[in-house]
């Protein structure tokens, strides 16, 4: 198996995440963004939209991080991390959604401009991040209700979903808009729970 990516990208740290929850090893191989590797043609040739990441695995390759862990997580031994209940599956697969559709946008509206352009020498621009603001505190919100009588997303278990947050909850923390985590009790308890795992440890190390 080969993952292709960045360390410090969202996506990425998914793939790496579940591949450490399953116990298992990928050979990485570094696209670098800074360098615009992502959008050379021998990388597009790869991954057609020229994002990261891209996966391989004996001949088969596919891209997109959700459809990645997935079948990482179909495919490889360990502690299942797809539940095997219709009703936790339902659930899972709608916090996936939910991330993808209302979370990730509006959390790093926040991110990029209060974490990455200032690294750059850039200013935020305060109404990107207040707009990105107004988006996380309505999905954390609906997190935080959820979480009110159960330690995950999907139930009692750690699933797919909690890794598909977990890399914008990282970013988030980082900022001084890192409060939209603390100040809801039941989302500040569950990142505690997920940033302490093992696999996070690993990937963030």
């Amino acid at each position: 198996m080969k993952v292709y990516g960045h360390p410090y990208s969202t996506c990425t740290r998914k793939v790496l995440t579940t591949l450490a929850e399953k116990g298992h090893e990928a050979q990485f191989v570094m696209v670098d963004l800074m360098k615009g590797e992502h959008k050379a043609p021998q990388y597009v040739a790869k991954h057609p939209f020229g994002v990261i990441p891209y996966f391989e695995d004996d001949g088969f390759t596919m891209y997109e991080s959700r459809a990645i862990i997935r079948y990482l997580d179909a495919k490889l031994p360990g502690e299942k991390l797809t539940p095997s209940d219709l009703p936790s599956l339902g659930r899972m697969e709608q916090w996936l959604s939910v991330e993808q559709s209302y979370f990730s946008s509006s959390a790093m509206a926040i991110v990029m401009e209060m974490f990455f352009k200032p690294m750059s020498g850039g200013k935020p621009d305060m109404d990107k991040v207040n707009k990105g603001r107004d988006g996380t505190a309505k999905a954390l919100d609906v997190v935080d209700r959820a979480l009110m009588s159960q330690a995950y997303l999907a139930g009692d278990r750690f699933t797919l979903a909690d890794i598909s947050w977990m890399p914008y909850l990282q970013y988030l923390s980082a900022t001084p808009h890192g409060t939209l985590i603390t100040e809801r009790p039941h989302v500040k308890s569950w990142w505690q729970r997920l940033s302490t795992r093992p696999s996070w440890k690993k990937v963030n190390g």
